[in-house]
């Protein structure tokens, strides 16, 4: 690796890089091979499917972050099970949670239900780190705003552009929104993460946490 990229140090953006796995057809192999690299390159944490978290914790050890997902990918799974699936994780070894908000109800004008929700999550991570993902591809710039405000207010860490499964990932745009209409919470920019001048640029934006499965080869 390079001791620096578009003027960031390896380490910076390292530090920043939730080094991720949610491929259907993962299977415990690719888990661990994601679980050695975050170790030997000390990235923030693993993201990684729930049914991996307890054996990711037992096998990392503390030495990195265990990152799961919660109504993953789609999020119009009802409230109790979204809490269910967080306590389920937390339970077996989560550090790290990252859920997605029901936009279904977003786009219903029912953003009590999405707040209400959150703050449920937030209360079933006992602690945990939360992030929050809004799917940004989905939204307008005014829902997008909305959210910035009602996650703020939620009690969260992090609020979250992207699944990386829908329409596309995060754009510079987006996370310049975010960064600017959130209060007391980071970003993460996720999907969409195609270059390392891309994750430089979302750093440079705001962003605090890159979620990328490919950005630690890109460096290589």
């Amino acid at each position: 690796m390079k001791d620096f990229y578009f003027g960031k140090s390896k380490e910076e953006i390292i530090s920043k890089i939730d080094h991720t796995i949610l491929k259907v057809d993962c299977v415990w192999e690719d888990v661990k091979r994601i679980c050695d690299e975050a170790k030997k390159y000390k990235t923030a944490s693993v993201c990684i499917p729930p049914c991996f978290v307890k054996k990711a914790s037992e096998y990392l050890n503390g030495k990195i972050p265990v990152c799961t997902v919660i109504g993953f990918p789609n999020g119009y799974m009802t409230t109790e099970a979204k809490v269910f699936e967080t306590s389920d994780a937390v339970k077996n070894g989560a550090d790290e949670i990252d859920m997605v908000i029901n936009v279904s109800k977003v786009k219903d004008g029912e953003f009590d239900y999405v707040s209400k929700e959150i703050k449920q999550i937030r209360k079933a991570c006992e602690g945990k780190i939360l992030k929050v993902i809004i799917e940004t591809c989905l939204l307008s710039d005014e829902e997008k705003i909305k959210l910035c405000h009602i996650v703020s207010e939620s009690g969260a860490d992090f609020i979250k552009t992207s699944t990386g499964f829908s329409k596309y990932g995060a754009t510079r745009e987006d996370v310049k929104i975010l960064k600017d209409n959130s209060v007391g919470i980071k970003v993460k920019a996720a999907g969409g993460i195609k270059s390392v001048e891309d994750a430089v640029d979302f750093i440079n934006l705001g962003a605090e946490r890159l979620g990328t499965s490919s950005l630690l080869k890109m460096m290589e």
